[in-house]
């Protein structure tokens, strides 16, 4: 992780934008971030009215800044007309999510668009096709932040969506969001009823550096937040584990019967900084610091 912590959202909620009702109603959930889904949830037939829904939704959302909106793929004319509602909308969400990206040109050339009027979300992308994979580094280096695409990404290989098969490119995802400092989030889960293989993913996945999980459901968001979200005790230890090698002028440690460097140190810091960071931008008491935990402390 290099820089200053970015805040990154532990959980994603997804709604199709299809009804206003339906998407309001998602705000009363706790989620991270809200998203409003303008792609793969809205049929082609539904385009137009699901852009006039998200508009109305933007205009009356509390704080809009924890908005997402996913647009069509570049490229695409549904990708154009997103766009020119998004950026003809008085009010902006704080993230716009991409899909189908291929090149990190393609993340730049959104960026610029949407800043010559005036616009400056955060940019993620979801991790869908092939080239996106091989070409993370350069597309996480122009992001930031990084959405597991799972559907997609296992239907062009012509394998079922399970952890063997898409683990390399959760792989590729976590080295290069931490290269860069940039999210990374990681897929939603369709087998609903099997609440299991949720707890799974969850684990694996922050096992391997990830951040977040993205939803379609509001019941699994108490699992995630509980998982992902930061705790006060591992915040408390962390902040231990930094002094013991400050004492130790930088050098190795015993703490509670454990030796403790200066790598641990700095993933102690880094572990602090991106929970002040979330804190400071998503938790409770948003803007006044303090560390806020997990549901289930």
């Amino acid at each position: 992780m290099t820089g200053t912590a970015r805040a990154v959202p532990r959980s994603i909620l997804y709604t199709p934008a299809l009804s206003l009702d339906r998407v309001v109603k998602a705000w009363s959930y706790d989620a991270d971030v809200h998203l409003i889904d303008l792609e793969d949830a809205v049929p082609p037939g539904g385009k137009a009215a699901a852009r006039l829904v998200c508009r109305a939704a933007l205009e009356k959302a509390p704080r809009p800044a924890d908005l997402a909106v996913r647009v069509n793929g570049l490229g695409t004319v549904e990708a154009v007309h997103d766009l020119v509602m998004l950026t003809a909308s008085p009010v902006r969400p704080g993230f716009v999510v991409m899909t189908m990206v291929r090149s990190a040109v393609e993340v730049t050339l959104l960026r610029d668009t949407l800043a010559s009027a005036g616009a400056h979300p955060e940019i993620y992308v979801t991790v869908e096709t092939v080239e996106a994979v091989t070409g993370m580094d350069a597309i996480a280096a122009a992001a930031d932040g990084l959405v597991l695409g799972s559907a997609d990404l296992a239907a062009t290989l012509g394998i079922e969506i399970g952890w063997a098969g898409l683990l390399a490119a959760r792989q590729a995802m976590a080295l290069a969001a931490a290269r860069h400092g940039a999210g990374c989030i990681d897929t939603a889960n369709f087998r609903l009823a099997e609440p299991q293989v949720l707890a799974e993913e969850i684990g694996r996945a922050r096992e391997l550096g990830f951040h977040g999980k993205a939803t379609v459901h509001p019941a699994e968001l108490g699992a995630i937040n509980a998982a992902l979200r930061p705790c006060p005790d591992d915040l408390r230890q962390a902040r231990r584990v930094t002094e013991a090698v400050r004492a130790a002028d930088g050098g190795v440690a015993v703490l509670d019967g454990s030796m403790v460097g200066p790598p641990f140190a700095r993933l102690a810091r880094d572990t602090v900084a991106r929970g002040d960071a979330w804190a400071g931008r998503f938790g409770p008491e948003r803007g006044q610091g303090g560390e806020v935990g997990r549901d289930d402390h």
